[in-house]
């Protein structure tokens, strides 16, 4: 199945100009077109198409999943003690697995389709290849889950769109004095993983 991701502005390199009303075409995993969305609908009148009121981008890269994924526990909602990171816990290794598929989840509502290892312990392996998320070389680095909240765009994307390459990439809503094809921190509207929506924003 075709689908068509029309956005407001498409940057599918972040390096390059923005597209105003641009889209990205879907087939399976990959992307089969980037453009003009006039120019993509027409050419692909089946395809289905999604609208987004936002920015679409490379999805982001984040430099920090050893130490968010194997130092840190992601609490369960239903523990009541908060949503961010805690460092320094001693955990199994299925309290570690269930913490990295929390941490995993939650890098997705941050755009996130690459993350850096390395990764040692077994549980935390087995949630990241199973996530489908693009696991890196890293340094280990400590830092937080939102790629943007310390890098720019450009330093946080993980590489730039191109036909015939994998469909991940992040929507965002747009924001800042470099114009519209500048992503706020804070989360993504969407981010598809793979050629699959993996997050929306409610």
């Amino acid at each position: 199945m075709l689908t068509l991701h029309r956005v407001t502005t498409l940057l599918a390199d972040p390096t390059a100009p923005p597209v105003t009303d641009g889209a990205v075409l879907v087939q399976g995993t990959r992307i089969a077109g980037l453009g003009p969305y006039a120019e993509l609908a027409g050419a692909f009148p089946a395809a289905r198409t999604r609208r987004w009121d936002g920015l679409l981008t490379p999805g982001l890269r984040n430099p920090c999943g050893h130490w968010l994924l194997e130092c840190a526990y992601h609490p369960d909602p239903r523990e009541e003690i908060g949503a961010e990171p805690v460092p320094g816990l001693e955990l199994d290794e299925t309290q570690a697995g269930a913490s990295a598929r929390r941490g995993l989840q939650r890098m997705l509502g941050y755009g996130t389709t690459a993350v850096a290892g390395p990764f040692e312990r077994p549980a935390v392996r087995t949630a990241v290849a199973r996530s489908g998320l693009t696991a890196l070389p890293g340094e280990g680095l400590a830092g937080p889950l939102d790629p943007l909240a310390t890098a720019t765009l450009a330093q946080a994307a993980h590489g730039r769109l191109t036909i015939g390459g994998p469909a991940d990439f992040a929507v965002f809503e747009a924001s800042g004095p470099a114009g519209p094809a500048v992503p706020r921190a804070g989360g993504a509207l969407a981010t598809v993983l793979a050629g699959r929506l993996v997050f929306r924003r409610h």
